[in-house]
């Protein structure tokens, strides 16, 4: 456990959620809603409150094309 009484998680949960797209390890909002046991649209919300600390490299739309591959 960790300092905070929290379970690590295995490192196979996390690398499943690690997808490459457009040469960027990337992972997507439904990934990181699910390691933080919160529905995507709290990570969404948390990201609009506090866009100004969110980094411009940090995220970006992916395209119809790239969300099938």
């Amino acid at each position: 456990m960790t300092k905070d009484n929290i379970p690590a998680l295995p490192d196979e949960t996390i690398i499943s959620k690690i997808h490459l797209v457009r040469e960027k390890k990337i992972m997507l909002d439904r990934g990181l809603a699910e390691l933080y046991g919160v529905k995507t649209k709290a990570i969404k919300q948390a990201v609009k409150r506090n866009i100004e600390r969110v980094p411009d490299d940090f995220m970006f739309e992916m395209t119809a094309e790239e969300f099938t591959i």
